[in-house]
């Protein structure tokens, strides 16, 4: 009888990480790790013999290198790449990997990875890959289509805010590419990366954008037109300046269910206590149930709730989530978002 386990192939060229990666692979019985290389030339001529289900690649390696590995498989053998990165390291092209069709990217894992598997990601980011819809992760142009200056006469909503996970960063960029140029209210983001990432996601943003993008900042004050990205230090809150009376973040040590630092529940929750029903929620692509929760205060506000399809979202358990407790008004394509945004305004 054919297996029914998920095929896997390892590429990595630290001998010890490749053991360390193998043991956590192999601890599931519901994952086979069908192949082990130590270089991405290797690893490319594996996957074309071996035809796995899944690949896990290191970034940073000489000669081919993560990006190679993604280049090339992506051109002749499309399939779910998980993406390794270097715990001391940030690596900006790991988002031209995932621009380039890479499923998503973890960090390595450290000591306490090591002891507690269960809490560490890949195991889990293995799955969701096996189940994606490869057309999905094909490299794509999406064309801008809503820069120019649209005519906002008296905008219903004062905020937007955003969630996403796995499948993210695309998404994200989307549909900020494709906001006006004098969007008259703020957007927030949270992403679901680690801090360190955030920065360099933040600034790719920003020279994509015909809008400022820019990292949110503890007792910042909000402004329209401006795009704020949760940092990963704390998870973000939004509340009232008690002097001013006016918008402002703040961090929380509170520690949520679903995700932390940056938590989506997090901050929807308070973004609909400050801004009641003056509000548009969003929840993109990703692993999870974070924003749910979230989502459901928004609605309950009188704010507009929006889900992503299951269509154009690479995993839909954010999604879904939101739909399927009543949190979501709206499903809407990812293409089709930043227009329905600009038609709630």
């Amino acid at each position: 009888m054919p297996s029914s386990k998920i095929r896997t192939v390892l590429i990595d060229d630290s001998a010890f990480m490749r053991k360390v990666i193998s043991d956590i692979i192999n601890s599931d019985e519901s994952i086979e790790l069908v192949g082990i290389a130590n270089n991405g030339q290797q690893g490319i001529k594996m996957t074309e013999e071996l035809k796995p289900d899944v690949v896990i690649t290191d970034m940073v390696m000489p000669d081919y290198d993560g990006m190679y590995v993604v280049n090339s498989l992506m051109n002749k053998n499309p399939l779910p790449i998980i993406l390794l990165s270097s715990l001391d390291k940030t690596d900006s092209r790991i988002f031209d990997a995932l621009q380039h069709g890479a499923f998503e990217f973890i960090d390595k894992p450290n000591e306490v990875d090591r002891a507690k598997i269960q809490d560490y990601r890949l195991l889990d980011l293995i799955k969701e890959a096996s189940r994606t819809d490869i057309s999905l992760l094909k490299a794509k142009q999406l064309a801008k289509k809503n820069i120019h200056a649209h005519n906002f006469e008296q905008a219903l909503y004062k905020i937007i805010v955003i969630g996403a996970s796995t499948g993210g960063p695309g998404a994200v960029e989307y549909v900020i590419n494709n906001l006006p140029n004098n969007l008259p209210i703020p957007v927030i983001v949270v992403q679901h990366m680690p801090h360190r990432f955030l920065e360099t996601f933040t600034s790719r943003l920003n020279d994509q954008s015909h809008l400022t993008v820019k990292l949110a900042r503890k007792g910042e004050s909000i402004k329209d037109g401006v795009i704020y990205i949760a940092p990963g230090e704390a998870n973000l809150r939004v509340e009232h300046n008690l002097v001013t009376g006016s918008p402002m973040f703040t961090f929380t040590e509170k520690k949520y269910s679903e995700f932390n630092n940056p938590s989506i529940d997090c901050l929807f929750e308070s973004v609909a206590e400050t801004y009641k029903g003056a509000c548009i929620g969003v929840i993109l692509t990703g692993m999870g149930k974070d924003g749910m929760v979230g989502l459901q205060k928004i609605k309950d506000k009188g704010g507009y709730t929006i889900s992503q399809d299951e269509e154009s979202s690479v995993v839909f358990g954010m999604p879904k989530a939101a739909f399927e407790s009543g949190a979501t008004r709206q499903v809407v394509n990812l293409k089709q978002i930043p227009g329905f945004i600009i038609s709630c305004l």
